[in-house]
Parts: structure tokens; sequence; C-alpha cells
């Protein structure tokens, strides 16, 4: 069985902001891949469900961003599961608006939910990073990322979070490489090599142009018979 945790603030309050960007990801699985109604469970909701072989709990945690690590552990120790049996989907405020990065272990790099489950769970878990972009400067960063994502924002938020969803299955089976191949199929998807060959444009002939002699070119004869027409 494998965990995929999106990490986000409960409420409607903050449900469209960008630090919630791993509640929307989670919600596009369940959508796009049938999965059971949610649940209210371990300090949070739950939904079940597969994703290709797998059996997969996708678990939105209700305590408040640094408070994260309480529900994941939570739902681990009574599943039994090992830290690399989970995924973390957050946002990342070091990678531009709709890039996306597969991430095994490491630091949480200040992030607070982050922060939170690695002192519940240790720095094994898997991650993908859901780019946000940066303000510009660390005093901008609580206000940037409790607010709403922008109008301009919804056409590359729409393609991360449908590409997320298309390569979920290969996440669940570990295959990070195909989960990111899914993903670029949207936000970047191939130009084709092909393009219509250039029309070129022909002087138009004159009327008759084909079947009318040029005046000097005609015979004698056509020439004596052009007098007694």
């Amino acid at each position: 069985m494998k965990l995929f945790v999106g990490l986000g603030n409960p409420g409607g309050k903050y449900a469209r902001n960008r630090h919630n960007i791993g509640f929307m990801a989670l919600d596009e699985i369940a959508r796009d891949h049938g999965f059971g109604p949610w649940k209210s469970k371990f300090q949070g909701q739950i939904a079940e469900g597969r994703l290709g072989g797998e059996k997969v709990l996708l678990l939105k945690p209700e305590t408040f961003m640094n408070r994260s690590g309480q529900s994941v552990g939570e739902a681990m120790r009574f599943y039994k599961l090992d830290s690399t049996d989970v995924t973390v989907l957050h946002d990342e405020l070091d990678l531009a608006p709709g890039k996306v990065r597969a991430k095994a272990g490491g630091g949480h790099a200040g992030h607070n939910g982050l922060r939170s489950i690695h002192e519940h769970i240790g720095a094994t878990y898997d991650r993908v990073r859901l780019g946000i972009g940066h303000p510009g400067r660390k005093e901008l960063v609580a206000g940037y990322v409790l607010h709403d994502f922008a109008k301009a924002d919804e056409d590359w938020l729409d393609n991360v979070l449908r590409g997320v969803s298309d390569g979920a299955p290969h996440l669940a089976d570990g295959d990070s490489g195909r989960f990111m191949n899914a993903v670029a199929l949207r936000t970047a998807p191939p130009r084709s090599s092909k393009s219509p060959a250039p029309k070129v444009e022909t002087a138009a002939k004159p009327k008759n142009a084909e079947t009318e002699p040029a005046k000097g070119a005609r015979s004698p004869i056509q020439k004596l018979l052009d007098r007694f027409n």
C-alpha cells in the first residue's frame, strides 16, 4: 500500500491558496481515478482507491500546515507503513510556476509542512515538488503562499494538476521517470516538426495565352486571308 499526502490548510478560506496546491493535486487524482469518497480519519481527509496495480490511500491533513506530520504519522502507524511508502505533494517556492520535480528524501528547505513530517517520520519519504515561484523577498513569502492563485495562473495550474494525475500510477509504482514524462506531456507537449509547405504564388497567365499566337508570328497565308476578312 502507498500513502500519497497532499499538503495544505483546511477550510474554504484557503482552498485556492498557492500553499494548497498539494490538496488540489490529490483532488484531481481522486476524481480522475475513481477513488472512494473523502472521509474524516487520522486528523485529516482520506480517500481510498487503486493506481495501476497498487492500493493507494490519499491523505489531506487537517491539522494546518505546520502540524501535518501528526496526521501522516498516525496514518502510517495504523497501516504499518514505512516512510519509503509515503509520497508528499507540496508547493515549492524554489521552482518556477508550472515546473514539477520528483525527489526521494532530502531536507525540508524551511517548508513548515515538510519540517513537521520530518519530525514525525524522518526524511526518507518521497516528494513531488510543485513549483509556484517566489515573490522575490523573504518577508513577502507568508503573504504570497497564503494568497489565491491569480486568474493568469489558471492554464498552467490546470496542466500541472492534470499531468500529476496522468502520471500518478507511475508514481505509485515507483517509476519517477515515467511520472515526469506524463507531467511533461501536459506542461510542455512536443511540437510537431512538420509544418505546411509555403504557398508559392505565380503570375497569372493572360487569357488565351497558350492558344493565341503572338502578333507577327502569323504565316504569310494567314496574313493574306486577314486582308479579305
